[in-house]
């Protein structure tokens, strides 16, 4: 089996999951440590997104032979001009005809330049397309574990500015390695076709040059790895600080969130002056070692000149053909630098790509069909972290149509069973089934698309209203979701609006208030009709009178629907057929309202603790109100 790359799991700062708090903006984040490189699997991996345009490489590869072969020419017609035509009697005609002749091969040189750069361009482009199509689909398909326990902005930093360094080595680099060592094969084999004695002398520099690259390259490799990895720390604080905005000027965290980001730039500085600076040895140290080797080939040359053991015109061919040997050198062993910090992204980027996704279905999956809403959860048991239970041997029974409410203190496992109903996670033990359907048999696509949910943090995104709702079922049409919207009681405000439902939503409804974007959620939710419903803190951060109008669109949206319900508010779901009480991962009491209250037990004091004295004028009030609506009172 192929050895994957996979970066640690870092777990999230506070708790063992989602739902057990967040990092505040401002919070330092270290990243994921890096693993020992794999410099060739990485190659081969990268080698295998260029190796899929075969048809673009190899047309690149026959023009830069003719380059090559064209740049070879230039040098030898040299050597036959000097000894044909300026040895002895100069003869103005022929050197004109081998004038013109090198003229035209030049120009024939830098027109294939320009072809073979065009295409290699098209041809990188289109290999970095797909190796992004490949990342964002592996986004897709990757669990929600894997973002629970990352930093956006870092991963944000291997999808942009990595793949971007991987670009433009590839689009240039490729190119240019190809062409360099065509060059110096070609460019050997003439010189020892001139003289052997000159070509063994030119060669004596490269094993110099090889030791030397290898040990600034040793250095530079490290030094652009930390680089890339502080520039995804410094992308994840710029991330946060932009969406953190009202929390830091609330808290007036604004010097704490500069220092934070100064740190990091410190170490990014700090990295990229030690790779940058390694990385510029390179240039001026083959400079040197190439002007010493022309040196000591035109002194050799020189000697060999005088003895007669070589014409003039083939010293002055060598000379050009040592400084075509040197340009091809400089090139890869600059290149050689700049492929280290394109591994080092690359690295980063197929770390991602080698994660493990989401558990597929079975090969047995079954689909679902028509669902009734009969769902049994029994004897589960999950923890986010080997050591660290969370769910502890619950056993719940929702029948067809019936509100299961879900109440308890923050860290109870409430929103975990949310997450193992919809397969967000996978249990370890017992089971979940619906209508006699073990869901983990079921096609997760069929399982999601019959359950709707309204979430505490509503997400919208960057698009027209309509298009938000339409995101429940995208063959929706604009009726379908103004009725949607009208049962959500959103229709009004919507209508309101600039451009009615055409108005463009910002960055996640920021224009918005948290009651109008939980109703544009719920009328998605309505527009998907799902089979059953599922309600995390629907109403939580909302006045009362928004309230209402959430709890009025809820109902309509919970009618006929088999619905679990969220709350930390408690008088919302005093109406529910089932109250279940969680504490510590398990259940501690369930019932009615009514009965829990009679019980005088953990609920009755979460109950009290809300409410206080007015606890029982409250209750009467409420059953008034769910009276006087038409509401049924349970």
């Amino acid at each position: 089996m192929k050895k994957q790359l996979q970066t640690p799991v870092t777990p999230p700062a506070i708790g063992p999951g989602p739902g057990h708090g967040r990092r505040g903006p401002g919070a330092q984040w270290a990243g994921p440590k890096e693993k020992p490189k794999d410099s060739w699997g990485t190659f081969k991996k990268l080698w295998g997104y260029l190796a899929s345009q075969k048809k673009g490489l190899v047309l690149v590869i026959l023009i830069v032979m003719i380059t090559t072969a064209l740049n070879i020419i230039g040098p030898w017609l040299l050597k036959y001009a000097i000894d044909t035509y300026l040895t002895g009697h100069i003869h103005i005609p022929g050197l004109a005809k081998v004038l013109l002749a090198m003229g035209a091969i030049h120009l024939a040189a830098a027109g294939f330049t320009f072809i073979q750069q065009w295409i290699m361009i098209a041809v990188s482009q289109r290999a970095i397309q797909n190796l992004r199509r490949d990342i964002f689909h592996k986004f897709q398909i990757l669990t929600i574990r894997f973002f629970d326990n990352r930093n956006s902005g870092e991963l944000m930093s291997r999808v942009t500015n990595d793949i971007d360094n991987i670009s433009n080595v590839i689009s240039s680099g490729f190119l240019d390695l190809i062409s360099a060592a065509l060059s110096i094969v070609a460019v050997v084999g003439v010189m020892f076709a001139l003289n052997w004695q000159l070509a063994l002398i030119c060669l004596a520099v490269i094993p110099l040059i090889i030791v030397m690259t290898k040990q600034i390259a040793k250095h530079t490799r490290m030094g652009f790895s930390e680089r890339q990895k502080y520039l995804g720390n410094l992308n994840g604080i710029i991330e946060e600080s932009i969406s953190g905005q009202r929390v830091i000027k609330a808290f007036a965290k604004e010097q704490e969130q500069l220092e934070t980001f100064s740190v990091q730039n410190r170490l990014m500085q700090k990295a990229s002056n030690k790779a940058n600076i390694m990385a510029g040895l390179m240039g001026p140290l083959m400079n040197l070692m190439n002007n010493l080797n022309y040196a000591v080939t035109a002194l050799a040359g020189g000697i060999l000149a005088v003895n007669g053991l070589v014409s003039v015109g083939t010293i002055a061919a060598f000379l050009s053909y040592t400084k075509q040997f040197s340009r091809p050198l400089n090139q890869m062993a600059q290149l050689y630098t700049s492929i280290q910090s394109a591994l080092a992204g690359a690295e980063r980027v197929f770390a991602i790509l080698d994660e493990t996704p989401e558990f597929d279905d079975a090969p047995e999956a079954l689909p679902l069909g028509r669902v009734t809403g009969d769902l049994v959860i029994k004897d589960l048991h999950f923890r986010y972290l080997p050591d660290i239970p969370i769910i502890k041997g619950i056993t719940i029974h929702a029948k067809p149509g019936q509100t299961i409410a879900l109440v308890g203190p923050t860290g109870a496992g409430k929103t975990t069973i949310i997450n193992l109903l919809t397969r967000f996670y996978d249990y370890h033990q017992g089971s979940i089934t619906l209508d006699g359907k073990d869901i983990r048999q079921l096609k997760k696509t069929d399982l999601r698309q019959r359950i709707g949910i309204v979430l505490q943090e509503t997400f919208l995104f960057s698009d027209t209203v309509k298009e938000n709702i339409r995101y429940g079922r995208l063959n929706a049409t604009d009726d379908e979701i103004i009725d949607a919207a009208k049962l959500a009681n959103a229709h009004q405000f919507i209508h309101r609006m600039p451009q009615g439902y055409d108005t463009e939503v910002s960055e996640n409804g920021a224009t918005l208030s948290q009651g109008q974007k939980q109703l544009i959620a719920i009328a998605r939710a309505i527009l998907s009709a799902p089979s059953i419903l599922i309600l995390d803190e629907a109403t939580s951060s909302v006045d009362t009178r928004t309230e209402i109008q959430i709890q009025e669109g809820m109902l309509k949206l919970m009618e006929g629907r088999t619905c679990f319900v969220i709350a930390h508010r408690l008088s919302t779901i005093k109406n529910a057929d089932y109250i279940l009480v969680m504490d510590e991962g398990r259940i501690r009491e369930q019932g009615t309202h009514r009965e829990l209250m009679n019980a005088r037990g953990f609920y009755h004091n979460l109950y009290h603790s809300q409410f206080g004295k007015n606890a029982i004028s409250i209750i009467g009030q409420d059953a008034l109100s769910a009276t006087g609506s038409g509401l049924p009172a349970r």
